[in-house]
């Protein structure tokens, strides 16, 4: 007779998961997968199956993972799961051991017989309805507890396990009590709960956690809030009809009874979160996500240039996405070399000079002027559809093709913005007399060609006869232009906003604390999700050191770090590289960011004097804490096994992006997501910090900065020293100091009287 012991152990799922599972996901992952493995082993229940293979939206929602984890890694997971099934079908189709014969008592044969003639027959118990053995607990609705005096757990296994015990009941019955067949939730899934394994992450588990509330009598969201910040979106939420990316994103700001909801409120819902959460509901948003559809721009490829992550598309043939012809790439290149290059070319003058920045941010700008041109007439862009080969930048001393441009600009915008005006300035440096570089290079007559509706032959030969007159047009033109459309031109992008609420509040960062407060509030549970912790410590320390410093976000994703103990980097080294430092100031006993002057967008200015900015960060509301937590282990998660950038702060390194070092787009999107999740006042989940708040970058943060000082001095000068910039530009573009708020600070000091008399 065969034993009813598989031949599949424990040990060999381990082993499995170690050389099968563990390089492809996460440790916390392969020990899940490995737990629950062993779990259907021990209790010999078939894994989750639907059409023949591996269910994987169940066996996610068990396990309390992503779906698309365990997609990607299916065919590693299949055979596992395939022989947990074979071992439990194998146990179930073996004979029990037959049962020894049991030794007569000295008793007597007749004294047994009589025992068994009065104890029920099996027979007799199946007529009943009943099985033989020890009967199950009935399940009552609200048990009566045993004690009602206990001591608080601290971890949601201890206090589930706590409540259950109170109550006379086991984790077994309490899956029976508040687990519904449609629930599609594991016995297991309530055991890891109890262990402490794992936490309720799914929507239907949550709603679970709330049965168990409501049946054990306790205050709505006790277990919650054992549980901690939410590690992960759920994934159970009934999106059928919107694609995965979006999916994903919504989830985060949907509330936990999102599937119970009429399908009215969860269209409501689901509109709120895209336009508010996702999008941001601004009118230059709205125009900006209409726009970016409608592809238009002729791409640089000069090696000679800058790289830098532009808007424009990759792929060409994308609604006039083009690659710029040779001839127009040389001159691009030829341009570069002209404004970047240490000491202009002998025989050529300039007027100032474009740092790495600057430069990228002018090709990508010349390639969105000549896909104008470019873009088919019939297209959404409606462009001139000139033919890229007669393209060059010797067409820009000509008003007629300018006018052309900026009436194509009002055309689709609706008005003018300073925009036009940055451009024109562009085009009038280029002719002006002595340092323009168009001015000094009349050889680009030799690249004019006819452009019919746009540059006659007429117009090329006088343009060739006399290059400095054609320039001297075309300034004079550029001027007028200029001083028509400044008289005219609207704001476009308020980039005050999203922050309306903050800055109209007393304390604008009194206000814009409180999404710090909510991150320290949500933070995860460190033992079970450890890198969704070390984001919510990235987000926290991202905002804090924002709040303090004002820096510019170039200046915040280039800070280098320097661990307590070790040797600061020097400040000419700091120089070389541009770069600021967080380092341990055993002098002052704190944190110290020093950044050398040349390493600011606006290195000359009157607030440096040549010096570098030095600001030690006070140990004020955890920071010196979180500071500490972050270097010593949360920042060395989210690295992973990719290369240290030596930057403070890094991005979640994963399969798909093993760099750690974040870039532009990547930082300014790091600190959007933050603000989505911990600032923006959610009506449907009661999460968030701030009502009205928009999403929004790092900058927004030197707006509330100068605004917070303003309403509490009234001086420009002291408002510039929180931004490191001039009371002139915190006048022009920072402060939103209105007449209102000029009106108290003078009504606070002559108050002072009447309070004294």
């Amino acid at each position: 007779m065969k034993s009813r012991c598989s031949t599949l152990t424990a040990r060999r799922i381990a082993d499995y998961c170690d050389l099968r599972l563990a390089p492809l996901l996460a440790p916390e992952e392969v020990r899940s997968l490995r737990e629950c493995l062993a779990d259907l082993l021990e209790r010999n229940e078939y894994p989750p199956y639907r059409d023949g293979g591996l269910d994987l939206h169940a066996l996610a929602g068990q396990l309390g993972m992503d779906p698309s984890r365990l997609a990607h890694v299916r065919d590693s997971l299949q055979p596992i799961f395939d022989a947990v099934a074979r071992a439990v079908a194998e146990y179930r189709l073996r004979p029990e051991p037959k049962p020894r014969p049991k030794r007569v008592s000295a008793a007597g044969p007749a004294d047994v017989a009589r025992k068994v003639a009065a104890s029920p027959s099996r027979s007799s118990l199946a007529r009943k309805g009943k099985r033989p053995g020890r009967q199950p607990k009935p399940v009552v609705e609200f048990p009566e507890p045993l004690e009602t005096t206990w001591e608080e757990p601290d971890s949601f296994g201890e206090a589930l396990r706590l409540h259950a015990a109170r109550h006379g009941e086991t984790v077994y019955h309490l899956y029976n009590a508040v687990v519904r067949p449609e629930d599609g939730v594991h016995r297991s899934t309530l055991i890891t709960w109890g262990r402490g394994v794992k936490a309720p992450r799914s929507a239907i588990s949550l709603e679970i956690l709330q049965r168990i509330e409501r049946r054990y009598r306790l205050p709505a969201g006790y277990f919650a809030g054992k549980v901690g910040g939410t590690h992960r979106a759920p994934g159970d939420f009934e999106l059928s009809e919107i694609a995965p990316a979006e999916r994903r994103r919504l989830a985060w700001h949907l509330p936990d009874d999102f599937n119970r909801r009429p399908r009215r409120e969860q269209a409501e819902i689901v509109d709120w979160v895209r336009n508010v959460v996702i999008s941001g509901s601004t009118d230059y948003r709205r125009y900006q996500t209409a726009m970016m559809r409608q592809r238009y721009a002729v791409r640089f490829t000069c090696a000679s240039g800058p790289r830098r992550k532009s808007s424009i598309a990759t792929a060409e043939g994308e609604s006039g996405i083009i690659n710029a012809p040779k001839r127009l790439n040389d001159e691009m290149a030829e341009i570069l070399r002209f404004k970047t290059s240490t000491f202009a070319a002998f025989g050529l003058q300039r007027n100032g000079v474009w740092g790495e920045e600057t430069a990228s941010q002018k090709v990508e700008h010349f390639g969105l002027w000549f896909g104008a041109f470019a873009a088919p007439p019939e297209s959404e862009v409606q462009g001139f559809g000139v033919d890229p080969r007669l393209l060059t930048f010797a067409m820009m001393i000509f008003p007629q093709v300018w006018d052309w441009y900026l009436q194509w600009r009002e055309r689709r915008r609706g008005f003018y913005t300073k925009w036009e005006i940055d451009l024109l300035s562009i085009a009038a440096a280029f002719c002006r007399e002595e340092t323009g570089w168009l001015r000094q290079t009349p050889r680009m007559a030799a690249n004019l060609l006819e452009i019919e509706g746009l540059i006659s032959e007429q117009d090329i030969t006088e343009t060739r006869a006399d290059w400095g007159g054609a320039c001297d047009r075309m300034y004079k033109h550029a001027r007028r232009r200029i001083k028509e459309i400044d008289r005219v031109a609207r704001i476009h992008r308020d980039p005050f906003e999203p922050i309306l609420p903050v800055l109209e509040a007393p304390s604008p960062v009194g206000e814009y604390r409180k999404i710090t407060e909510e991150i320290l509030r949500r933070m995860p549970d460190e033992r079970h999700h450890p890198r969704s912790t070390a984001e919510a410590v990235r987000a926290f320390l991202l905002l804090r050191i924002g709040l303090h410093t004002g820096l510019r976000q170039k200046n915040l994703r280039e800070l280098l770090l320097c661990r307590r103990g070790d040797l600061p980097t020097a400040e000419r080294r700091l120089e070389d590289m541009k770069r600021g430092e967080l380092r341990w100031s055993t002098r002052d006993q704190g944190w110290e960011i020093l950044i050398p002057s040349v390493a600011f967008k606006n290195a000359n200015s009157s607030f440096f004097g040549a010096k570098p900015f030095r600001l030690i960060l006070p140990d004020l509301g955890r920071l010196y804490e979180t500071i500490e937590a972050w270097i010593d282990r949360h920042r060395a998660r989210l690295i992973g096994s990719a290369a240290d950038p030596g930057t403070f702060f890094v991005k979640t390194a994963k399969m798909t992006s093993t760099n750690a070092a974040y870039c532009q787009n990547t930082f300014y999107e790091a600190w959007r997501t933050a603000i989505q999740r911990y600032g923006i006042y959610n009506p449907w989940t009661g999460k968030g910090a701030i009502k009205g708040l928009l999403p929004h970058g790092p900058h927004n943060v030197r707006d509330v900065l100068a605004t917070h000082i303003l309403k509490q001095t009234g001086s420009y000068e002291q408002a510039s020293y929180a931004i490191q910039d001039t009371a002139e530009m915190v006048a022009q573009h920072y402060g939103r100091f209105l007449p209102q708020d000029k009106a108290e600070i003078a009504a606070r000091i002559l108050n002072q009287v009447w309070e004294a008399a």
